[in-house]
């Protein structure tokens, strides 16, 4: 089971339409896809997305980073040594998504191998998980709608919204349509991405305090360290940090600091390898987790959907799990199917997932 190629493939898929938020927006998933290669002539694969405005990262940094720098430094390393692959690319100074790609890839090429679901390795809790919806900025009418179409279609119940904009009034009375048009049949929760201070995020809340919000995530940014604090002194919702906390080390920080009630796990930011350390700790800790989504393609979900299931903490909330329902296509042979707001495990080794050669063809933007 030794390393013996890492490929980086840059591709490109449309999104049906931008999703817009605090920090950016998307029009296109211009991700990297990773495959790891054995000399047993298994092949493990993942999604890099990169996001410049959180990260830092761009397709062209991944790729880079992966094939100069990453790809040297585990070649011949066999799949069980994954404190070692861990360790040499922790030596090199940011890149989380690249570092995570790499990581599931060669998790994915260990089930395989094993003839074992990644999610089996990890754990094995469950072999399905709950579905949130993440709605981007728009008008109240149009969330609703897109929210209605989502409960049609795919019987999703639980909401994220996206929240930051200026003033504070156009996004609380988009949460409010959305809790006047469904009730208490669906779960709600706001994503701030930092666009608010400490003082707008407070009275975003106030104006909010009767919709029953299940999380609030990042809504003011974690570098105002006093403002931020004193926002949760003055909310009684669980706050999520997200970006904040790429790593364990920066859990703790928010945590112990005050600044956060809740994490966000995203396995395209922290891999498999990470996001058990990131899960344990939030375990160990007391908190409530939610799987994150980076905007990830199906394949990225496909990863996201096998760590969620594996434990108990993180399977009991919604996960994140259905952007790629706004993406104009993807690269799996078998697509992911969202059924009654569930996401089922896909059957098989590793992942459960492969390629299709000529979807990849169709995408990859190096030839």
């Amino acid at each position: 089971m030794k390393i013996t190629a890492v490929e980086a493939i840059p591709f490109t898929i449309p999104y049906v339409k931008p999703v817009k938020f605090a920090s950016g927006q998307v029009h296109a998933a211009e991700h990297v896809l990773v495959r790891i290669h054995t000399d047993e002539g298994v092949v493990g694969v993942a999604e890099a997305p990169p996001r410049p405005y959180t990260y830092g990262e761009t397709r062209d940094g991944i790729l880079a980073v992966i094939r100069g720098v990453f790809a040297p430094q585990i070649l011949g390393l066999t799949l069980t040594e994954r404190e070692v692959i861990t360790y040499r690319l922790a030596r090199t100074v940011g890149n989380p998504t690249a570092k995570a790609a790499i990581d599931m890839a060669a998790w994915d090429a260990l089930g395989r191998s094993l003839d074992l679901p990644v999610s089996a390795l990890l754990g094995g809790f469950t072999d399905r998980m709950r579905v949130s919806h993440m709605l981007g900025f728009d008008t109240p009418s149009a969330m609703v709608a897109e929210a209605e179409r989502m409960v049609d279609e795919y019987g999703i119940t639980t909401f994220k919204v996206k929240v930051g904009r200026r003033p504070v009034a156009v996004d609380t009375a988009a949460v409010r349509a959305l809790r006047e048009r469904f009730g208490d049949t669906v779960e709600l929760y706001v994503d701030g991405n930092r666009g608010w201070t400490a003082s707008e995020s407070l009275r975003a809340m106030q104006e909010m305090a009767d919709l029953d919000l299940l999380f609030a995530e990042e809504l003011c940014p974690a570098d105002d360290v006093l403002g931020r604090r004193w926002l949760l002194q003055h909310i009684d919702v669980p706050f999520i940090a997200d970006e904040s906390v790429p790593t364990p080390a920066d859990v703790i920080r928010q945590v112990l600091g005050g600044s956060a009630t809740a994490i966000s796990i995203k396995t395209a930011r922290t891999g498999f390898t990470g996001s058990q350390r990131v899960h344990h700790l939030a375990e160990g800790l007391g908190l409530e987790v939610v799987i994150g989504n980076q905007f990830d393609g199906q394949l990225g979900t496909a990863c996201a959907v096998s760590f969620g299931a594996a434990f108990e903490l993180t399977s009991r909330r919604a996960g994140e799990l259905s952007n790629f329902l706004d993406m104009s296509g993807d690269l799996l042979a078998a697509p992911l199917c969202i059924r009654d707001g569930e996401l089922h495990l896909p059957a098989g080794p590793g992942l459960g997932v492969d390629v299709d050669p000529a979807k990849l063809d169709h995408y990859r933007t190096d030839r």
